[in-house]
């Protein structure tokens, strides 16, 4: 009698017969490898480097998930536009950056997000997830009931919008009637869709692992620089005066008052996704885990893309030999 995953075979009379031999001489399939990609706003070109530096190594995912920032450099790797989303991010500057946040204070968020959609679909088009190799699945949060949402067919440039939809930033996307905002309110490292969907071995990449000495909150106010930008384009539009000094508390606070908006927004998504990544991690870990040391570049960093691949790569250069031995012991 031979036990296999809870079942038993038995030949005619106790002995060994055809289904055990089949049994044993049936090829074992090959080991599905998944690869998440977390959530962390300007750190995710991060992803980048770790995508290049695995594929010179020989890793190739079976299967990619990505949330926020993740699900872009994921979903651009699946449709063979990794080097264009890395031309992009490489070229950008601080002035670059500023322009393509199409401010909206009318709405639902600070930024609508129109202009980084169209340059995602110039270089996407029309492509769908379910188009796309690897398999690729991104997460999103429905506002109202807090479901986790995944991602794995329909147009790749509508599921990467909402997935990296920061509440109160970019205004939601409405995807098959149900709004959605960033994932990374429920699912930071989205482990847990890359094995639905398959993966039997998983690496993570989660861009907060080396965010210690601050207790479970990231001290970040990178945003500030930002909306200090956003009032000085304003004031070049006409706003003067008391609208000036308005928006500018809003936006930024006063020297000795509370903080301005963005960055009680910004602080506020930090702790959260901290703590349920902490959380979702330690449930269902993954199997490898990839933590690029990011902790010097902010959450709104994203002219810094050179420096924050560069430092994926060399996480992920560190750590291929020990993915090459994981995978080929269980495969």
């Amino acid at each position: 009698m031979f036990g296999n995953g809870g079942r038993f075979w038995r030949g005619e009379n106790g002995g060994s017969g055809a289904p055990l031999r089949e049994a044993l001489e049936t090829p074992r399939r090959r080991s599905r490898l998944g690869l998440a990609l977390g959530g962390g706003a300007a750190r995710g070109w991060a992803h980048i480097g770790v995508v290049k530096a695995l594929t010179e190594a020989g890793i190739r995912p079976d299967i990619i998930s990505g949330t926020s920032i993740g699900a872009v450099v994921g979903g651009c790797f699946s449709a063979g536009q990794l080097d264009k989303i890395e031309a992009f991010a490489r070229s950008l500057t601080r002035r670059r950056v500023f322009g393509l946040l199409d401010l909206n204070f009318a709405g639902s968020g600070l930024i609508s997000g129109n202009r980084l959609g169209k340059l995602l679909e110039a270089r996407l088009h029309d492509t769908r997830i379910e188009e796309l190799t690897p398999r690729f699945v991104c997460v999103a949060t429905e506002l109202g009931t807090g479901h986790e949402v995944w991602m794995s067919q329909g147009p790749v440039v509508e599921a990467m919008r909402a997935s990296y939809a920061l509440p109160g930033i970019f205004q939601p996307v409405r995807v098959n009637h149900r709004w959605l905002v960033d994932g990374a309110l429920v699912n930071p490292v989205p482990v847990s869709a890359a094995r639905a969907l398959g993966a039997d071995v998983v690496i993570a990449v989660n861009l907060q692992s080396d965010l210690f000495g601050r207790g479970t909150i990231v001290h970040d106010r990178s945003g500030d620089s930002i909306a200090e930008e956003a009032v000085a384009e304003a004031a070049a539009g006409g706003l003067t005066g008391n609208a000036k000094t308005m928006l500018r508390r809003q936006l930024i606070g006063g020297s000795d008052g509370p903080p301005g908006i963005s960055a009680v927004m910004i602080e506020a998504f930090n702790i959260i996704q901290d703590r349920i990544a902490r959380s979702r991690l330690a449930g269902d870990p993954p199997d490898i885990m990839i933590g690029p040391k990011l902790g010097r570049i902010g959450h709104f960093d994203f002219h810094r893309a050179e420096e924050a691949i560069d430092l994926g790569y060399e996480a992920a250069r560190r750590m291929a030999p020990e993915i090459v031995e994981v995978i080929a012991t269980l495969r």
